[in-house]
């Protein structure tokens, strides 16, 4: 009996204990909750200020520019197409809040440029048909064949004729595919570009099919000499290209003309008055930019003055640097002056300005000495097309012309003769040395220029 009551003593006194080491925990567990409650709020009320916050700005995951012209894509893109990973995002690796936008433009753009891999860079320096990167006959569709080659080419913009248009609904489809496949590479919208100046250059208006305003020719419009009519021309013809989705128009012709015999000039120039070719020329552009697409003023320094045409041979002129200045460039520093954002380099020769009969497009007197340097242009220099004869002639070989043309001060090559060359032929360059990085760089600063809309 007394065994069986030391035992049940044991068991309670085991219990006893267990449950007093429970409350003992558990009072510890509440004592320690309380007191660290009240040295943060002890330490908040001594501090007698509000812990720091950071401002943030919210970010649309894509967003038009400030133009309304051009977008570039926000999204950081990977790239699987034998380039390495390349982040594409405006934001450091650093900077990882969706939340936190960079304000200043020049480290936005400065962000971008470090983030492309040099193929990708190279590849912006390029405007080339649907036909030159896929290879094909004629596009009027942009399908797996232009995807496919765009992922290994992601080029700075495309140009389109007359063939690729077939009505309204087929444009848009095909500009919009092509501008997805190349934000969706780099991350970068491309230039969708054509020649629409009205008058017999004109690769849209001309076809019934999408029953647009027809516009006069400059020279009609020059005869006027009323910029109201030379705005809305460019207006008219803004408004529907921004309806297909193009943001580039390569016009307008800036071209004083002085010889009566120019007939791949002629009607397409405002008239033989450089002061009214200025303004017209500007108030052309101001009505496209006005609408969304970027003008590009053509054909520096002055294709009205010579008989030739570059498309067939190559063509050279005899004026002097005050000839030049006092008449054939005073439309272009009038649009330097205004704020142009790209120009268009001939390919005509000015053996009495540079001393030899290398091409504008190819001239580092004329592009950099002259253009920007002297009339100092900060904008794009485009060159004509690299395809035709005047500089097929003189550089049979593809590569070196496109080599020679950014090693000059070009900052886009349009159509060359062989576009896989060409590249090619830059980026070995631009690899070894041959073509300065900051050169590059520098032409792709202006470019993302335009397309981040800082005009």
């Amino acid at each position: 009996m007394d065994k069986r009551k030391r035992h049940n003593r044991v068991v309670i006194q085991r219990i006893f204990a267990f449950v007093l080491t429970i409350l003992v925990i558990a009072l510890i567990g509440v004592g320690a909750f309380f007191g660290i409650d009240y040295l943060l709020h002890k330490t908040d009320i001594f501090a007698k200020k509000p812990a720091a916050t950071e401002a943030v700005t919210e970010v649309p995951s894509e967003a038009p520019s400030e133009s309304g012209d051009i977008w570039i894509k926000k999204e950081k893109e990977k790239i699987d197409d034998g380039y390495a990973d390349v982040d594409t995002s405006v934001l450091s690796e650093n900077e990882v809040s969706e939340n936190v936008v960079v304000d200043d433009t020049d480290e936005e753009i400065e962000n971008i440029v470090a983030s492309l891999a040099l193929e990708e860079k190279i590849a912006q320096l390029f405007i080339v048909t649907p036909e030159q990167i896929t290879g094909t006959d004629v596009v009027t569709r942009a399908g797996e064949t232009t995807q496919n080659a765009l992922s290994e080419y992601p080029v700075g913009g495309l140009i389109y004729f007359a063939q690729n248009f077939e009505d309204p609904d087929q444009t848009k489809e095909m500009l919009a595919n092509t501008r997805s496949y190349i934000e969706n590479t780099c991350g970068l919208t491309p230039f969708l570009a054509t020649d629409e100046e009205g008058g017999r250059v004109t690769r849209i208006a001309s076809n019934e099919s999408f029953g647009v305003d027809k516009v006069a020719s400059m020279s009609t419009i020059g005869k006027t000499k009323d910029p109201e009519k030379a705005y809305e021309a460019g207006e008219t013809i803004g408004k529907y290209m921004t309806d297909l989705g193009f943001n580039l128009d390569l016009a307008p012709v800036a071209d004083v003309l002085g010889e009566s015999k120019n007939e791949v000039i002629g009607d397409r120039s405002f008239g033989s008055d450089p002061e009214v070719v200025s303004e017209l020329s500007w108030q052309y552009a101001s009505g496209l930019q006005d609408n969304g697409v970027t003008a590009c003023f053509k054909h520096f320094p002055g294709h009205g003055s010579i008989a030739g045409d570059t498309h067939s041979s190559t063509v050279s002129q005899d004026k002097s640097r005050e000839d030049l200045y006092s008449s054939d460039l005073i439309p272009f520093q009038n649009a330097v002056t205004s704020g142009a954002r790209m120009i268009m380099a001939s390919h005509i020769s000015c053996p009495a300005v540079t001393g030899d009969d290398v091409p504008t497009s190819l001239s580092h007197v004329m592009l950099t000495e002259i253009l920007r340097e002297d009339l100092g242009f900060e904008g794009v220099i485009i060159t004509d097309a690299f395809n035709m004869n005047a500089v097929t002639e003189l550089y049979p070989d593809p590569g070196e012309a496109a080599v020679t043309a950014i090693n000059a001060g070009a900052d886009i090559i349009l159509m060359p003769a062989d576009f896989h060359e060409a590249y090619n032929a830059v980026l070995s360059a631009a690899s070894s040395g041959k073509i300065e990085t900051e050169r590059i760089d520098d032409s792709l600063r202006r470019i993302l220029k335009i397309k981040l809309g800082r005009y």
